[in-house]
């Protein structure tokens, strides 16, 4: 059994090596120009995106919901796992809880930039209306994030304390800040009772608040009673797409943090063989609302509704539509039946499919829907009669994701991404029944 130094000297933080130096660069690149980007659109107006007054939302709330989605799955994995106490998940959920809250704040700053104007963020509390999904989205995303905050910084605990004394001698500053964080912890049992029901109050907090989140932003949708919308099956279509979107990310970032941090021997085949399961269990359910999504409206269709379905399954929107569905969906379930398919680079390629369906799948939710309105369209620019995202709009889309990159890559640099201490006392209690079998 290792000591308790080797240990820490595994799973402490590590410098930045060359390539995460590059990889820095490349996303504060990506930002500040995304930062040129909106200081023009703040300055010109949303003149320089193409929204109009058809494609009233496009690529940026398609960004907002996949961001509230990977949140939203991050978080409630962690929640599910740490209340059920299950010993598998101690590599995988610091990760979920730092992808939930990169994303989630990002979904906070998006709808800012959607909005055209910062100041006009201030309107939806000036004006909240409360019977409308927008004030209860106003209020809920902030609740959420600082429960994901928690969430994430009460297990900390111990490990910061950990951290504290290992870089007390060869880095005083960094331990000086960890000591800081660390609110004192001396691993009293006083403290580990308090520690323990405060995470649990909040691991039963963050499931219903996910869920609320989840509906409200599926109502912001379904009150409008727009054709490929008006559907009560939104909630739960909004849910299930969710931890799809969730676990592909999920994913694809604990098997590039695992390669990049040389943690193979603590996140191992089976954490991605269980992993590979949930993702096949969630592209399944999927799988499924997509199918009563699109066939129910197929066979007992109106006029408009035919038009919609047309554009998705043979129009102008079928190449995104079948590759989100086939690609996003079918592939990977097909592929994850096999052992084979659930070993760590096969899904990490999975993830990656799955991924970029899932923010496609976002795309053509928002987009086509807006594009077939009730009123013909009638007298208007004929522009106005597609609608596919500006370069303003691209880049300051590729900065928000490059700026939900860099704190996750900041958090994984600075935080033990697999829990110290709890690996610590797990091997002990391992070897304890070992002894005994023995």
């Amino acid at each position: 059994m290792k000591s308790r130094e080797q240990f820490i000297q595994d799973l402490a933080p590590k410098k930045f090596t060359k390539v995460e130096k590059i990889w820095l660069g490349l996303l504060i690149v990506m930002i500040l120009a995304g930062v040129v980007a909106y200081a023009d659109q703040v300055r010109s107006g949303l003149q320089v995106t193409n929204l109009n007054d058809y494609a009233l939302w496009g690529i940026y709330i398609s960004n907002f919901v996949f961001f509230i989605a990977t949140s939203f799955v991050g978080a409630a994995t962690v929640a599910i796992l740490r209340l059920t106490q299950n010993s598998w998940r101690t590599p995988l959920v610091r990760i979920a809880e730092i992808i939930s809250l990169a994303a989630i704040i990002m979904a906070g700053i998006t709808i800012i930039i959607d909005l055209g104007r910062p100041d006009r963020a201030l309107y939806t509390v000036i004006y909240a209306r409360f019977q409308s999904p927008i004030t209860w989205d106003v209020i809920i995303i902030p609740t959420y994030m600082v429960a994901i905050f928690y969430l994430l910084y009460f297990p900390l605990l111990p490990d910061l304390a950990i951290l504290k004394k290992y870089y007390s001698e060869t880095k005083p500053r960094l331990s000086k800040w960890y000591g800081k964080l660390s609110l004192n912890w001396k691993g009293t049992d006083k403290q580990k009772r308090i520690q323990q029901k405060s995470i649990k109050i909040i691991a039963i907090l963050v499931l219903p608040l996910g869920l609320i989140l989840q509906t409200i932003d599926a109502w912001l949708f379904s009150s409008t009673y727009r054709i490929g919308w008006n559907s009560t099956n939104f909630g739960p279509y909004f849910i299930s797409g969710a931890f799809v979107a969730g676990v592909g990310t999920l994913v694809v970032t604990i098997f590039l943090v695992r390669k990049v941090k040389g943690l193979e021997e603590y996140i191992t085949d089976y954490h991605f063989d269980r992993m590979g399961k949930f993702l096949a269990l969630a592209c399944l359910i999927y799988l499924y609302f997509n199918a009563n999504e699109y066939l129910m409206p197929a066979y007992a269709s109106t006029v408009n509704e035919e038009v919609h379905l047309d554009t998705l399954f043979t129009g102008h929107y079928s190449t995104i539509f079948w590759f989100v569905t086939i690609g996003g969906l079918v592939v990977p379930i097909i592929l994850l039946m096999f052992k084979k398919g659930r070993s760590p680079v096969a899904m990490f390629w999975i993830g990656v499919l799955v991924v970029l369906a899932s923010w496609w799948k976002r795309y053509i939710i928002v987009t086509p829907t807006l594009l077939h309105p009730y009123l013909p369209i009638q007298g208007v620019p004929e522009s106005w009669r597609d609608y596919f995202p500006s370069l303003h709009e691209w880049v300051i889309t590729g900065s928000n994701l490059a700026t939900a990159l860099l704190i996750l890559t900041l958090l994984v640099r600075y935080l033990p991404v697999v829990a110290i201490q709890r690996t610590i006392d797990e091997s002990k209690l391992e070897h304890n029944d070992q002894k005994r079998e023995s």
